[in-house]
C-alpha cells in the first residue's frame, strides 16, 4: 500500500485486492446500516465516520483489520465476553483475516459508540441565541 493521501474511502479501499478488500467493503456496510448519516471520511490516512464526532475507524494490516477508536471502559465492559476472544487495547480491535467478521458485533459496536457520541452532544451546553 504505497499511496498515502487518500481522499476517499473507495481510494482506500481500492489499495487492496480479493478477500481483505471483500472484508473492507464488509465492514464499511455494516457501519452504513447502523449509522447511515454518518459522514464517511479518511482521518489519520484510514478510513473513519463522524456522528457528533469520531465514531469509528478501520483499517487492514497484514493479517487483520482493526477497528478502532479510544473506547469507553463502559464500552468495554458491555463487551467484555465477545471481545475477550480479540487481541484487543483500549483502542483497537484486531480482527484476524483467518477468522469470519463478527459483523453483528461489529454493528452493535457502533450503534453503542452512536448513544455514546449522541449523550456527549446532548450533554455540551447549549450556545447562547443572539437578539
Amino acid at each position: 500500500m504505497a499511496k498515502t493521501d487518500f481522499k476517499s474511502i473507495d481510494e482506500y479501499h481500492d489499495t487492496f485486492q480479493g478477500e481483505k478488500k471483500d472484508r473492507l467493503a464488509a465492514i464499511r456496510k455494516a457501519i452504513r446500516e447502523v449509522a447511515p448519516d454518518a459522514e464517511e471520511v479518511i482521518s489519520y490516512q484510514i478510513p473513519a465516520y463522524k456522528y457528533f464526532g469520531f465514531l469509528i475507524y478501520y483499517s487492514a494490516a497484514t493479517n487483520h483489520i482493526s477497528l478502532s477508536y479510544p473506547y469507553s471502559q463502559a464500552l468495554l465492559e458491555e463487551f467484555k465476553t465477545e471481545l475477550s476472544k480479540y487481541k484487543m487495547s483500549k483502542s483497537a480491535l484486531q480482527l484476524p483475516d483467518k477468522d469470519p467478521l463478527p459483523l453483528d458485533l461489529i454493528k452493535r459496536i457502533v450503534a453503542y459508540r452512536m448513544k455514546e457520541n449522541e449523550l456527549a452532544e446532548a450533554s455540551k451546553p447549549q450556545k447562547a441565541k443572539k437578539k
